[in-house]
């Protein structure tokens, strides 16, 4: 809940700012309406848009249902629904407001890999379902999005007609700059620390943090190669990042460098049986 509401006041501040560098007192008003109906809609319907716009579907798959269950209940959490994603490239994410409206959503690639990896990578997703982390990735895609989107309006209100005095045109370079990026800075700085707890969470329920370690490396080699067509903007909820990737948007992942996830699993291994949730 705290990381919830510290997003929420930081990224809706970034999005104020912008509204009133463009617009002053109208166009921060603006950016207020916009932040409280944004941050509505994706309190209430952020899984059913996420699960829209991958074409998502419920799954009847008796084994992975069954894995879902068994490690729910090791997790201490209502069963989430289970989804399939149409695609052969492995990868998996959660979303839904809350414990009890939850989703995990695993693409058909995903069923090609060994129990064990599956297992982690359906425990690394139910950790963040018992964190709450789902509405934290929800809102955080969709203020950033609304940030650039309010960025590019500036970007080109600064090539339209009309004269405009200097202070004015460094606002408005300003917005148009920094804004997004500083949004992308706190997704970052927040989603990192969320994936390293899902991993600890994911290896405690199974006990077995080489499935995930297993997992993540695979997951990670097959998106280079084949990187899913989507909104970047979503990155953060995947268990990788599923999008193509150059190196400078490698400074600015939301996840964490796949090496020291990988070696933190491995680090956990011969303490595993004393670890607890």
């Amino acid at each position: 809940m705290f990381n919830t509401v510290l997003l929420l006041g930081l990224m809706t501040g970034i999005l104020l700012g912008v509204g009133w560098l463009f617009g002053g007192v109208f166009g921060m008003t603006l950016a207020l309406i916009i932040a409280v109906a944004i941050n509505f809609i994706s309190y209430w319907y952020s899984d059913k848009i996420v699960l829209r716009m991958y074409k998502a579907k419920p799954s009847n798959d008796a084994k992975l249902n069954s894995m879902v269950e068994r490690l729910a209940k090791e997790a201490k959490i209502p069963k989430p629904r289970v989804y399939t994603v149409p695609t052969q490239v492995p990868n998996a994410f959660a979303t839904g407001r809350n414990r009890k409206h939850a989703v995990v959503a695993v693409t058909d690639g995903l069923m090609g890999l060994t129990d064990d990896e599956m297992e982690g990578v359906l425990a690394h997703e139910l950790g963040h379902i018992r964190n709450n982390d789902m509405l934290t990735s929800a809102v955080a895609a969709t203020v950033a999005g609304a940030i650039s989107y309010v960025a590019q309006i500036g970007y080109f209100s600064m090539f339209s007609g009309g004269e405009r005095d200097n202070a004015n045109i460094v606002g408005l370079i300003l917005m148009v700059v920094f804004a997004p990026l500083a949004a992308f800075l706190v997704r970052m700085a927040i989603s990192r620390g969320r994936e390293y707890e899902a991993d600890r969470l994911g290896a405690i329920l199974t006990k077995n943090p080489d499935g995930l370690a297993s997992a993540l490396k695979k997951i990670e080699t097959i998106a280079k190669e084949k990187p899913l067509k989507g909104s970047a903007a979503t990155s953060n909820m995947w268990i990788a990042n599923p999008f193509r990737r150059d190196s400078f948007t490698g400074l600015f992942s939301s996840h964490p460098p796949m090496e020291k996830r990988i070696r933190r699993l491995q680090d956990m291994e011969p303490r595993i049986n004393d670890m607890r949730l």
